[in-house]
């Protein structure tokens, strides 16, 4: 069973992500679900990082995909110091009440090694509200 809460390291690199469903900002008789999400991401390793893209994949109830893909997240590259943490609230919107999120952040090193921090599959569920 895919969790509203993703969670996993890659090379020293934690992500957390949750999400939930905003009824507020959601059209059901109109096909629109909204979603908020607020990744985490920690540097646990030795070495400075940087963020440098994103790519997510995004899949519907229907099975539909779709893929996003770019530089930084909301408009920035955050680096990290050893310990330092960035977070960052973002939004979905689906073509379905549920479906699943997942992805990479590529990351580099001060010494300049590129490496994909995963981002573990989340679940988008409209049964998962902000109270």
């Amino acid at each position: 069973m895919i969790d509203t809460i993703s969670e996993v390291a890659t090379q020293g690199v934690s992500v957390r992500v949750t999400s939930r469903y905003l009824p507020d900002r959601s059209e059901p008789d109109q096909g629109q679900w909204f979603f908020v999400y607020t990744a985490r991401i920690t540097n646990e390793g030795p070495v400075t990082v940087q963020l440098l893209s994103r790519h997510w994949v995004i899949t519907d109830a229907r099975g539909h995909i779709e893929e996003v893909q770019g530089p930084g997240v909301v408009g920035v590259q955050p680096t990290l110091k050893p310990g330092q943490a960035f977070e960052y609230t973002s939004f979905c919107p689906l073509g379905t009440s549920s479906g699943t999120m997942q992805g990479t952040f590529e990351m580099v090193s001060e010494a300049g090694d590129r490496f994909d921090a995963v981002v573990a599959p989340f679940l988008l569920s409209e049964e998962m509200e902000f109270s």
